[in-house]
């Protein structure tokens, strides 16, 4: 006669990573602002007052699911980024690897459409993460592009402007799969799409002989 196994016993120590779950999916299924607490906790399978007991509000929830599930892995590319020895070209795909695997796959992709959706809305969440996560991770895109203009593998550009072309293509690929990708015919394939953006990149950054002769 088998033996059914007890339910495992959910722990106190889980449940902020249950909350943060629950709330990352919902926020991308419904936006910040359609998004309740209640819901949050019915799908953490806690009760609200528990959720209070965690964060004091919606805000504070959203704050936590960007501290816990993003800016680590902002900081893992800045690793990434002080150990790199060779080239600059070489490290931009790294850095975009290590953040599409971590970010670009999972439900945090659907975080750049919600923030472009709700800022003028939330300004002082806005205001947070330009300053968590876009801000580090445009000061790690313009370091990886200085580095390369300084070794000659990239040609002279205005760096600031290059980061924006750089990154709007990824920030598209992110927005158009949680928005309009519903209303094409065939999805996109992102590897093959950012595999095609790499190759222009590898183009458009890369020194001209004629420069280097100067």
């Amino acid at each position: 006669m088998s033996v059914i196994p007890a339910p495992r016993k959910r722990r106190k120590e889980d449940r902020p990573s249950e909350l943060l779950g629950a709330a990352l999916l919902l926020f991308v299924e419904k936006g910040f602002t359609a998004t309740r607490l209640e819901d949050v906790a019915a799908k953490a399978g806690v009760s609200k007052g528990t959720l209070y007991l965690y964060y004091e509000n919606k805000e504070a929830l959203f704050k936590a699911v960007i501290q816990e599930g993003v800016i680590p892995i902002i900081a893992e590319n800045e690793a990434i980024a002080a150990k790199h020895t060779s080239s600059s070209f070489d490290l931009l795909e790294k850095l975009l690897d290590n953040w599409w695997t971590k970010i670009g796959q999972t439900a945090f992709a659907g975080i750049p459409k919600l923030m472009v959706a709700e800022a003028r809305n939330f300004p002082e969440l806005a205001t947070f993460y330009y300053e968590n996560v876009i801000n580090r991770s445009r000061a790690l895109v313009g370091s990886t592009l200085r580095r390369g203009m300084n070794s000659g593998e990239f040609r002279q550009m205005d760096v600031d402007t290059t980061i924006d072309v750089l990154i709007a293509p990824i920030l598209m690929l992110l927005i158009w799969r949680f928005s309009m990708n519903c209303c094409q015919g065939s999805q996109t394939d992102p590897q093959h799409y950012l595999q095609i953006h790499m190759d222009i990149l590898r183009q458009g950054l890369r020194r001209l002989e004629k420069e280097s002769q100067v």
